[in-house]
């Protein structure tokens, strides 16, 4: 029997590409794309939720996490065509996207690229524009540390979170969430309390360092540097949902995504944290990306 959450594929360059597949199996397919450092176990929280409304969630390890091969030299927008094959392969031809936190990013890029195979784009408390300075200055000093020096001094990175620190954080990942959630309202307290959404946010993180940290130290430095698209050049329709709480990424980030993209709804949720939104929004989350999504495209 296959296990859902362990899958690969390769892919024409020869590279593996790790994957899981949550909720109704018969479902519409909805890509997701997890945060940062994080891995496609973070989308086991949503599972449930999932079969209720009939999505079939297949979450995609990014190069270099968890099960998918490093890629040397990757840019954000070549997650589109890794995300594009991946379809291909399960004989998806069409299908929508759900970005959480450091997956914003790559949901816009495949908003601006594959624009075509999308039904629906919905993103979650969106990593903002960090190569301007403006998105860092607002957030908590571990970012503030990690995207300054991937913008400016990206060689010392390996130095301060490869080696040891990796290792460490792959061993106890609560440090990673420690990091994560300084000044973390009470919205997320309570919500990495619950025991299932503490099992699947550690377990995620782990795996997210399975085969050392050179993923998320590339991520680092693909944020901190222009994206390769421009925001103002996506037409579709992007649902933005932002806790207003968010002390991980700041509500600043979706105003200004709010503001550039010409097609956006935004959904601000008072007193809702970074990590919370997911626990009690995801089935309104669901919900709304049925209702906007575009009908499917008749062959």
């Amino acid at each position: 029997m296959t296990n859902l959450s362990n899958q690969h594929v390769m892919l024409k360059d020869s590279r593996r590409l790790g994957y899981a597949e949550y909720g109704d199996l018969q479902g519409e397919p909805l890509f997701y794309c997890h945060g940062f450092p994080a891995s496609r176990l973070e989308a086991r929280v949503i599972d449930g939720p999932a079969r209720k409304h009939g999505w079939h969630i297949i979450a995609v390890d990014r190069p270099g996490y968890g099960l998918s091969d490093f890629k040397p030299k990757r840019r954000i927008l070549d997650w589109p065509d890794d995300v594009a094959e991946l379809a291909h392969i399960l004989n998806i031809s069409s299908f929508s996207l759900l970005g959480m936190s450091g997956g914003g990013p790559y949901a816009l890029a495949c908003a601006w690229k594959i624009p075509s195979c999308l039904r629906g784009v919905s993103i979650v408390n969106s990593l903002g524009p960090v190569y301007q300075s403006w998105a860092v200055h607002e957030m908590k000093w571990p970012a503030r540390l990690g995207f300054g020096l991937a913008k400016r001094a990206s060689r010392l990175l390996p130095f301060i979170y490869g080696g040891i620190v990796a290792r460490a954080l792959y061993w106890f990942p609560r440090l990673t969430r420690s990091l994560l959630t300084i000044s973390a309202p009470e919205a997320d307290s309570q919500a990495l309390k619950r025991p299932d959404m503490e099992r699947f946010h550690l377990g995620s993180i782990q795996e997210a360092f399975r085969n050392g940290p050179k993923g998320a130290l590339l991520d680092f430095k693909l944020y901190a540097h222009p994206w390769g698209f421009q925001l103002k050049d996506i037409s579709l329709n992007i649902q933005l949902w932002q806790g207003e709480a968010d002390a991980t990424v700041p509500p600043s980030h979706a105003r200004y995504l709010a503001k550039t993209l010409p097609a956006a709804q935004v959904h601000y949720l008072p007193n809702e944290g970074h990590f919370s939104v997911f626990v009690n929004y995801i089935s309104n989350i669901l919900e709304n990306l049925k209702e906007t999504r575009k009908k499917p495209i008749r062959q």
